[in-house]
């Protein structure tokens, strides 16, 4: 066995020898755009091929950086199709990401790959609390250096923030060995670490030990920090009444600077009157539903949720790609204050026609389910998806468009069913707008299956007729006349 181990690590370091020669980075810019509880980060590669058909271009991230990498796609810069990308897996602090090129690169020819990145919980507010009247800042926490298994001749960083109101930023230390301008420049509400220059393979554990370090940039953000730490989402699916019901149990949290002091209902009211309300305020929801959908219903604790607007339009055909959606204005009881959490259940139902298919080849069903509907700039910590099939449903697959933290089928019994209907149980972790897809549900519902509910409401009818009338011929009387 140790000898084995000690194969597998020779091999695993030729592997990346081999891979180190095989490209050169031009250049490396990296633009991270600032936001609540997501962080959007683009990182350019310019990269030159050192060996002929180089195909495989091998991504680092640090570990830091991979716990908070929620979401990434990889392209061709000026092309719309992601290239396949293979997780290889972290060591030694290092997190590596095998991206195939389109086709095999000759020697000398170059190519840009755009790394698009969704990150979440990598802000945090600063200060922790804040009263009715301060503003809201935040703290971004990220490292100076974007790794590399190859040499990378420039690099540079450039952090925006939403606002020019920057409270402080890091200025880099022990760097004169990659330049000699100034590490950091401040321009307006963008913040550059670099040029830096002539960097040496940088995965690894020597240069990360002796180079690399955390920069922090404090800065001001105006607008509320939300989060989601529960989801739960139940999607059934009726043939009888050709419907498709979603029912979502929303645990909503503002992520903000926690409140200081007493709540004034005087002071909030003066700031919505002056239009001055504080960023760290969520005074209501703006939801994006799908088109088409009917009998929409919304309460939460109490009961329903009057101060609402909603604005539904016609459905649209299944994959077509025109952008309509229904229109969602949700106002909860209270404003929710920093640290505050509001829950509540939104439900609807939808033609069955608009997310659903027949295969004639396979004599399958087709069903796409939405993993979750989207809030704007919020990030779900854990969703809970429940899709209830219909009764006597077999041959039950689905395809998820990202890989669950955990699935599992069972059996969801309720009203008139005689063995239950098959229920697929999924469950996701760090969920933002990115992640608003379809999962593919496939199965078969023999003839005998639909057959299952008038048989079942016929066999009640009949047995509480029988019942009735048999109970007016007994007699119960002690005495008869």
């Amino acid at each position: 066995m140790r000898w084995c181990a000690v194969c597998v690590s020779l091999l695993s370091f030729i592997l990346a020898a081999v891979r180190a020669d095989s490209f050169e980075n031009t250049a490396v810019v990296r633009t991270v755009e600032l936001g609540g509880s997501l962080v959007q980060v683009t990182t350019t590669y310019a990269v030159k091929a050192l060996q002929a058909n180089a195909k495989v271009y091998t991504i680092a991230l640090g570990d830091a950086e991979k716990q908070t990498t929620s979401w990434f796609e990889a392209k061709v810069k000026g092309q719309p199709t992601a290239l396949p990308a293979v997780d290889r897996g972290s060591a030694n602090g290092v997190h590596l990401i095998d991206i195939t090129l389109p086709q095999a690169l000759a020697l000398n020819a170059s190519l840009n790959i755009v790394l698009d990145a969704v990150h979440t919980h990598a802000t945090y507010p600063w200060p922790e609390t804040a009263s009715q009247q301060d503003e809201q800042a935040l703290k971004y926490k990220t490292d100076l250096f974007v790794l590399s298994p190859y040499h990378t001749a420039v690099q540079r960083t450039k952090i925006r923030s939403p606002s020019p109101a920057i409270h402080s930023y890091t200025t880099p230390q022990k760097v004169d060995a990659f330049t000699l301008d100034a590490p950091v420049t401040k321009t307006g509400a963008t913040v550059t670490y670099g040029p830096y220059n002539n960097i040496a393979p940088s995965a690894n554990n020597k240069f990360i030990s002796e180079h690399q370090q955390s920069v922090v940039l404090h800065f001001n953000y105006e607008y509320p920090v939300l989060e989601v730490p529960t989801l739960k989402r139940s999607a059934e699916i009726s043939h009888w009444g050709a419907n498709l019901n979603i029912q979502d149990e929303i645990n909503l949290h503002n992520a903000g600077p926690a409140l200081k002091g007493h709540f004034s209902r005087l002071e909030h009211q003066t700031q919505s009157f002056y239009k001055r309300s504080a960023p760290h305020v969520i005074p209501g929801l703006i939801l994006h539903l799908p088109a088409g959908i009917r009998n929409t219903y919304f309460y939460d604790l109490v009961g329903n949720v009057s101060t609402s607007r909603l604005r539904t339009t016609p459905s649209v055909p299944k994959n077509a790609q025109a952008n309509q959606y229904s229109v969602l204005e949700l106002k909860p009881r209270y404003p929710i204050m920093g640290g505050w959490n509001y829950s509540f259940t939104l439900g609807w139902d939808s033609p069955l026609a608009d997310s659903a298919s027949f295969d004639k080849t396979t004599g399958k069903y087709i069903v796409q389910i939405p993993v979750l509907t989207s809030i704007p700039a919020a990030v779900v910590n854990e969703a809970e998806i429940t899709i209830i099939l219909p009764e006597g449903a077999t041959d039950v697959d689905f395809a998820t468009p990202f890989p669950a933290v955990s699935s599992s089928m069972s059996t969801h019994i309720t009203y008139l069913d005689t063995v239950g209907r098959p229920t697929i149980n999924l469950v996701f972790k760090e969920l933002t707008e990115r992640h608003a897809q379809a999962i593919l549900v496939s199965y078969r519902v023999p003839l005998s299956a639909h057959l299952k509910k008038p048989i079942a409401v016929a066999v009640a009818f009949f047995s509480v007729f029988a019942f009735t009338l048999i109970a007016r011929r007994i007699d119960l009387r002690i005495h008869k006349k």
